[in-house]
């Protein structure tokens, strides 16, 4: 199946680079492995969600709030700078 796709000026510029340094040998050829690697990285991400989802589930309950939560690693992040 043939598709028609814009890019920028800087996604044509990064692609004729690939090109050249001969990684690829078409545009094609790029656009493939770019959608590989993004749907390997998808999945990894929901996977990732999904494991840190069910550590919640698993967790103990919690007497904090959102807030005192949200305000501790807003602490932390600024104490750590």
């Amino acid at each position: 199946m043939k598709m028609n796709i814009s890019f920028t000026e800087k996604q044509q510029e990064c692609i004729s680079e690939q090109i050249k340094s001969g990684d690829y040998q078409n545009t094609s050829e790029l656009v493939r492995e770019a959608l590989r690697i993004h749907e390997f990285c998808l999945h990894k991400i929901i996977e990732d969600l999904r494991a840190e989802i069910e550590k919640g589930w698993d967790a103990p309950v919690s007497s904090k709030s959102v807030k005192d939560i949200t305000r501790e690693k807003q602490t932390a992040r600024y104490t750590a700078k």
